[in-house]
């Protein structure tokens, strides 16, 4: 059995929510090394998915020129990177290597301790299964990157923006879904006779406005559609720049058009932000002073980086930030969240 009894073990839920919080580390690192992943062209270098094997780099110049003359079969080095040096790929190698090792070494840090836990009894009631979720959806997270990968690997010189999303947005569903056990945990650390946090409406509508402004923030990404206008707050010198080729059905165009997707992106950020700031104020009058004070920080520098991202022609070290504190952004959503959830209402 994964439960066991709080009141046998009352140190445990601390040092659940500890661990949790710690991967939850782990996967904002995996986010930024992502985002530089994206950023760098490198998703595409390794074209094979060895979930075990793949753990050792190439160590030879011979592993090294198989690995190469692999990446030389897809469209992206026939079109686009044709010519590249052993020494250019192996940069870009290093990025995807990079990625790849930190997702397996994110999914032992919850797994080991996951099952030292449960042999010793230490999992409070009516947790495991929210546990045994979060590990089945990393397994997911793994499966879904390398779906992602595969899409650029026949016809396309890069991966489908669309499966970019998902593997994003499953991160994030997990850090979320990881921060907000490890909370409810720390709060029956405190008192035996706490209750697992409930969701709110109010929370509910920020962290849906959130994800959606995050997935038009992967598809900008996934279509290099930040390159498309480097002036802000007008796209060139009108708010939607006359002539664009527009695709049809229509709705495909807040998917499939760089120019529309810039756009959106651009101000629903503000339809997510006043969410934001509401679900803040909302946990400042629930008490947790200091984590709606951060969120409104975060939600302010998000903007202020995105506008930076844009103005700097996506400059890698600015896009980086901003992927970065999308997910803090994320965190401090979380816990206003859950701070709400857990006040009297």
């Amino acid at each position: 059995m994964l439960q066991a009894s709080s009141l046998a073990h009352p140190s445990r839920p601390r040092a659940l929510a500890a661990w949790l919080f710690s991967v939850a580390g782990l996967i904002v690192l995996m986010v930024v090394v992502g985002g530089i992943t994206r950023l760098t062209e490198s998703g595409l270098s390794i074209t094979e998915w060895k979930p075990i094997s793949g753990i050792i780099p190439p160590l030879t110049d011979a592993a090294w020129q198989t690995e190469f003359a692999n990446y030389k079969r897809i469209p992206e080095y026939t079109q686009i990177n044709h010519g590249m040096t052993l020494a250019g790929f192996k940069a870009i190698f290093f990025w995807e290597y990079s990625h790849r090792l930190l997702g397996r070494l994110i999914g032992l840090a919850f797994a080991l301790p996951l099952l030292w836990f449960a042999v010793r009894r230490r999992i409070p009631p009516g947790y495991a299964w929210r546990l045994v979720a979060l590990l089945a959806l990393g397994g997911l997270q793994g499966a879904i990157g390398w779906w992602m990968v595969a899409s650029g690997l026949s016809v396309r010189t890069d991966v489908s923006h669309v499966r970019l999303a998902v593997h994003l947005l499953t991160a994030l569903v997990l850090l979320s879904g990881m921060v907000w056990t490890a909370l409810d945990l720390r709060a029956l650390a405190e008192s035996r006779l706490a209750v697992p946090a409930s969701l709110r409406p109010l929370a509910v509508a920020a962290l849906a406005l959130l994800f959606s402004q995050i997935m038009f923030g992967a598809f900008t990404a996934g279509l290099d559609a930040g390159y498309a206008f480097s002036s802000w707050p007008l796209m060139g010198d009108s708010v939607f720049p006359a002539g664009v080729r527009m695709i049809e059905p229509a709705w495909r165009n807040a998917v499939d058009n760089p120019v529309v997707v810039q756009f959106i992106h651009r101000w629903f950020a503000f339809v997510a932000a006043t969410a934001l700031v509401l679900l803040a104020l909302r946990s400042i009058r629930s008490g947790a002073i200091i984590v709606g004070r951060v969120l409104i920080g975060l939600v302010v520098l998000q903007i202020i980086l995105g506008i930076a991202t844009l103005l700097s022609g996506v400059e890698i070290g600015i896009a980086i930030a901003h992927q970065a504190n999308a997910a803090l952004t994320l965190i401090a959503t979380t816990f206003a969240a859950h701070a709400i959830g857990r006040a009297r209402v």
